[in-house]
């Protein structure tokens, strides 16, 4: 089978593989669609922090089923999508319930080999029917749950003033998620032709230049007050602690970014505020299911949002083509 493979920063082989064989409780996958992370981008640019090469990526999935294996809720030739996070079930995390949050979580495409392959072995229960979803769609599911986790996270509701920081996909997947609860949502960034895709294409409210006068405009835009809700996916440790300056007091602060840096703020004014902070990883599975509930909805622009796509035997080329930043790339996908 074909797989693409990143022997090191900046080199990505195609390679052949042999199909492997499902163990008890897996199941066989043939991937259709990857979709293209920006932590996919971090590793073929040697940027991330907590990976060894040679590495398969992909974690956003989307194929058929090749060998039910047994199973009784999948069939083969059934679309599916992919949960690509790997949970132990027995750390005190999986033991709540919070299997985001597992002690020893494996990520398909970081931890372990990935999707950018034409077959994969998964546990059953990380293998879900995509239902009508099409196989494009499919292979956005997952970074869109990590919006509609952030956006659980912080109890959006539709009386809520909401600040998004960052505008690359997940800030985006924030941003539908929060409008589908009714909020009022702002979105701040420094690049002003996504800003204007999340008006145009997203239903923001209005944005925000992320400049030295950011402070001022959101005390203008509120009143006063500033947001009630402040969501980060810059995953840029200075911009990440200067948004504790736009939650109003009582407000909610969500980090859906993540930085290997320490974040500091000011705590006297984290207290007179009574900010509640929250951390956001990755996503569950009711998180997997409201994004698939929207989309039936009509509520997530998925072609709007795949912007780019090629071929898998193309993806050497393509990488180089994709991280420059004319090429104005929202979701690149891959395709068997």
């Amino acid at each position: 089978m074909r797989t693409l493979i990143c022997d090191e920063p900046g080199r990505l082989s195609l390679i052949e593989r042999d199909v492997p064989t499902p163990a008890v409780g897996e199941v066989l996958v043939r991937i259709r669609r990857i979709g293209i992370c920006g932590t996919d981008f971090h590793i073929y640019q040697g940027k991330h922090p907590f990976l060894e090469y040679p590495r398969v990526m992909g974690h956003e999935l989307s194929g058929t089923v090749e060998d039910a294996n047994g199973s009784s809720r999948l069939k083969a030739g059934e679309n599916v999508y992919i949960v690509p996070y790997l949970a132990c079930g027995k750390c005190v995390a999986c033991r709540r319930g919070v299997t985001n949050a597992c002690q020893s979580l494996s990520v398909l495409g970081v931890h372990r080999d990935g999707g950018m392959t034409e077959f994969v072995c998964l546990p059953e229960q990380n293998v879900i029917s995509a239902g009508k979803a099409s196989l494009e769609e499919a292979a956005m599911i997952e970074f869109l749950a990590i919006g509609a986790h952030g956006v659980k996270r912080g109890g959006i509701a539709a009386t809520d003033r909401v600040l998004v920081v960052g505008s690359g996909p997940i800030g985006m997947s924030a941003v539908i998620f929060a409008k589908a609860r009714g909020a009022d949502v702002t979105v701040m960034d420094m690049r002003e032709d996504r800003l204007e895709f999340t008006v145009a294409s997203l239903g923001a409210d209005r944005t925000m230049l992320a400049n030295d006068d950011a402070e001022a405009d959101a005390k203008h835009l509120t009143g006063g007050d500033f947001f009630d809700v402040v969501i980060d996916a810059t995953g840029n440790a200075k911009a990440m602690q200067r948004s504790f300056g736009f939650v109003s007091h009582g407000g909610r602060y969500v980090l859906v970014g993540v930085v290997r840096d320490d974040i500091t703020f000011s705590d006297p004014e984290f207290h007179k505020r009574e900010t509640t902070l929250f951390a956001s990883r990755n996503a569950q599975p009711d998180d997997f299911a409201e994004v698939v509930r929207q989309m039936e909805n009509g509520r997530v622009p998925t072609a709007a949002l795949n912007t780019h796509r090629g071929p898998l035997q193309e993806g050497p080329a393509l990488f180089k083509e994709w991280l420059k930043p004319e090429a104005g790339v929202i979701k690149a996908i891959l395709e068997i």
